[in-house]
């Protein structure tokens, strides 16, 4: 009966969850758009001085008809991250103030990238994210076709070492699942994501949210973003083929890291959200697993049909990273890595550190 349960929820989740396992959409180039509103972007920075040259580069050599203007908010880096930046006419460097309380760091400089901007675009990305030169205008393109208060792409991550081959495409696979891009995409459906990398909005809609000081302590800052945009209208969520990171993840250390940095704050600090995401990922994942090393007769039948469908709904994520499909075998102990580490998250805040990023630990607050 378990190994028909995990069965009949892998067919629902292929057949009638917003085709999350598709790995799309992806924007097209824009040749040439027909409005070109001036843009601010806003680059918020703590100690990013590995990356965040080339990524500075590449946002002043964009080719966009509109005006636009690139503000790197110095989030009180120590390590030259400003001075990395280099110098262009398109750049303004803003030194960020201290972090009042109640406020997470990055929505903070965010805030203040948006105070001194005066746009009605605004193009919010990461200190780790270079962009082709035609990025800007099919983002903004996007806007108009047909009419959406907020853009977002997940870039294209960091797919070089052994441990990203092995967990960065799962993470976007898992992101997709949690957040299926059609139903995110729907105005009439209620589910609604971001990825903080690219996140282009109207101002007037941040505006009419009361903008970002009304999700000033969010950690997960591009999720709670497009719960609130999309209050006030629709928002389109994507793949870019034009934006890429370039912040390594050499070890499982930083992965782990990086997930159980915000897993548990993702469940609203709640034991019993806790215990049903793990009960539910032992059903989806290891159940099948389980049966079919021990199960027999018709146990074994839904264990292998329930794993097959699990393996084929990977392909598509693999394929956009350009990794084996040999790995969607592996899935199963990929997805117990991110159950530990979501264990991890929780552990964390109970035991009073909670989330930390840049030196900076949001447990007490």
């Amino acid at each position: 009966m378990i190994a028909l349960i995990s069965l009949l929820i892998w067919i629902y989740l292929v057949l009638a969850h917003g085709r999350f396992w598709s790995s799309g959409p992806e924007l097209a180039p824009a040749v040439a758009a027909a409005d070109c509103p001036d843009v601010d972007v806003i680059v918020p920075a703590r100690d990013e001085v590995q990356t965040i040259g080339p990524v500075i580069a590449s946002l002043v050599a964009q080719d966009y008809a509109g005006r636009f203007r690139v503000t790197l908010v110095d989030d009180n880096s120590t390590d030259g991250t400003a001075a990395a930046a280099g110098s262009s006419p398109r750049l303004r460097i803003l030194q960020g103030q201290p972090k009042p309380p109640g406020w997470s760091g990055k929505l903070w400089a965010m805030a203040q990238g948006v105070a001194a901007s005066e746009a009605p675009v605004l193009l919010f990305t990461d200190a780790d994210i270079v962009h082709d030169p035609r990025h800007l205008a099919t983002l903004v393109a996007r806007l108009d076709q047909p009419r959406v208060e907020m853009v977002s792409e997940m870039v294209h991550l960091n797919c070089a070492s052994i441990a990203e081959r092995a967990l960065v495409p799962a993470f976007v696979y898992f992101f997709q699942m949690l957040y299926p891009f059609r139903q995110v995409n729907d105005p009439h459906s209620s589910v609604a994501a971001a990825a903080g990398g690219t996140v282009l909005v109207r101002r007037e809609a941040l505006e009419r949210i009361g903008g970002i000081e009304s999700i000033k302590g969010a950690l997960i800052d591009d999720v709670t973003l497009a719960k609130s945009i999309k209050r006030v209208g629709p928002i389109y969520l994507g793949h870019s083929g034009l934006a890429s990171s370039i912040r390594p993840y050499p070890h499982l250390g930083d992965l782990w890291r990086m997930i159980s940095r915000t897993a548990f704050t993702q469940l609203r600090y709640s034991l019993t959200l806790l215990l049903l995401t793990l009960l539910g990922l032992t059903l989806v994942w290891l159940v099948p697993v389980w049966e079919i090393l021990f199960g027999t007769g018709w146990s074994f039948g839904f264990a292998v049909a329930a794993f097959a469908i699990a393996a084929a709904s990977y392909i598509p994520t693999l394929r956009r990273y350009r990794q084996l499909p040999a790995w969607s075998f592996a899935l199963p102990l990929i997805a117990l890595f991110y159950m530990a580490a979501t264990l991890g998250s929780a552990i964390s805040h109970w035991a009073g550190s909670g989330a930390r990023w840049k030196d900076r630990a949001y447990g007490a607050e």
